[in-house]
């Protein structure tokens, strides 16, 4: 029988996992509030008051619209994502090179960044492979080649202008592939190539002399070498003491550092940041910093909450998928978004180089809030899917939702 209930709910703009519409709204309300407050020095030079708010208010605007309609579409129809984007993709990351460069990198592709989209796009590539190639065991040895293939081409295409981004989508899919079951040997090899060629570039980057790096910036696709290398050797060099510390050397690291240490842990309050007017790319990069002087360390402790929340609902939500190429895209993209959080919140902190990565949904920036919405989308339709086919059908899965069969041995198929 059709009651009312039922027709309001099946037309309901917010459906699927409603902690993950409370985690979106959290941090967009934290969002609003810091960047408008990070962005006050640079309201007060123009004169334009409102306009960060305006801007930053219209993005989420966009991102939610784009939010509700993504999660409206069933999840199956992701499906098409490998198909139409994997050349899109690359199309654009070519393209983007020979863009006018900002900073000594071209990352926008007319007010576009096309190594967001290039993440999500393989992201589903990836979740893809491993939901086809895969038997009772696990994923087939050739699911970990078509992986790694995929992978070298987006993340080679990223590494020249954002050697961070790569590196990034890189750890994601070695953590998909660990998920989806690839076999060790395979898995652990290329660990270990990894973390060998990992030590190599760290030790080049250390102690390679500058004439060095700057004859090698001169090859193709090596201009920003010696911003890679500047980066790691300005990690951990601190002076014997206060006295010597040149605060002009490396603004964004100090200022950070001196926003987390002055928050005196309940924080200044909202607005009453001292450090924004110091702090470069304040409202970006190290917003998190803002966020701890504002609202404490239990503000900040709350962000980091809200991702691991994030982690953990995706995690039930992929339990809850009867197909695994809908678990393996929630488990990735879930994954894009908190380890891009706490890279950022550890870049903050002072615990890692600097990187240039926003923190997912609270950062300033369209295109990033723009993507991560639309992952969140995607989340939310395939819960909603997963909801739907625990309450109408039983094929084996418990009271609670999760399934008998791990996640990487079940069977293939659509979803």
């Amino acid at each position: 029988m059709v009651t009312p209930a039922k027709v309001l709910k099946k037309w309901s703009l917010f459906e699927g996992d409603k902690v993950i519409w409370m985690i979106l709204f959290f941090l967009a309300l934290i969002s609003i509030i810091e960047v408008y407050s990070a962005s006050s020095n640079m309201s007060y030079k123009t004169g334009y008051y409102w306009k960060p708010i305006l801007q930053h208010g219209g993005c989420f605007l966009l991102g939610g619209v784009a939010t509700i309609l993504v999660h409206k579409i069933p999840c199956r129809y992701f499906k098409l994502i490998p198909v139409f984007g994997l050349p899109l993709s690359v199309f654009m990351l070519v393209l983007v090179m020979f863009m006018p460069k900002l900073n000594n990198a071209s990352r926008w592709l007319w007010g576009f960044q096309p190594s967001e989209f290039g993440k999500a796009v393989l992201v589903a590539t990836v979740a893809l492979i491993l939901a086809s190639m895969r038997d009772e065991v696990g994923a087939q040895r050739r699911a970990f080649k078509w992986i790694l293939g995929v992978s070298v081409v987006i993340c080679g295409l990223i590494v020249p202008e954002n050697f961070s981004t790569a590196g990034l989508a890189f750890l994601v899919v070695l953590l998909m592939m660990f998920v989806g079951g690839i076999p060790w040997k395979q898995l652990g090899s290329l660990v270990g190539i990894i973390v060998i060629a990992g030590a190599c570039l760290f030790t080049f980057f250390r102690f390679a002399p500058d004439s060095t790096l700057s004859t090698l910036s001169e090859c193709p696709g090596l201009h920003r070498l010696p911003t890679w290398a500047n980066r790691v050797r300005g990690h951990g060099d601190m002076p014997e003491s206060a006295a010597e510390y040149d605060i002009t050397k490396n603004p964004q690291v100090t200022h950070a550092r001196i926003a987390i240490a002055t928050c005196n842990v309940i924080g200044r309050g909202p607005g009453n940041s001292v450090e924004r007017d110091f702090l470069p790319q304040s409202f970006s990069d190290f917003i998190y910093a803002i966020v701890i002087e504002e609202l404490g360390l239990g503000g900040g402790a709350f962000v980091m909450f809200l991702y691991i929340v994030l982690l953990f609902r995706s995690a039930r939500i992929a339990s809850r998928c009867e197909r695994n190429f809908p678990a393996f895209l929630v488990m990735g993209l879930s994954l894009m978004m908190v380890t891009q959080a706490m890279v950022n919140m550890a870049v903050a902190v002072g615990v890692f180089p600097v990187t240039g990565q926003p923190l997912p949904l609270i950062s300033k920036g369209g295109t990033s809030i723009l993507i991560n919405c639309v992952y969140l989308g995607v989340i939310l339709s395939v819960s909603r899917s997963a909801k739907q086919k625990s309450q109408t059908e039983d094929d084996g899965i418990g009271a609670d939702g999760i399934p008998a069969a791990p996640l990487a041995k079940r069977d293939a198929g659509e979803a």
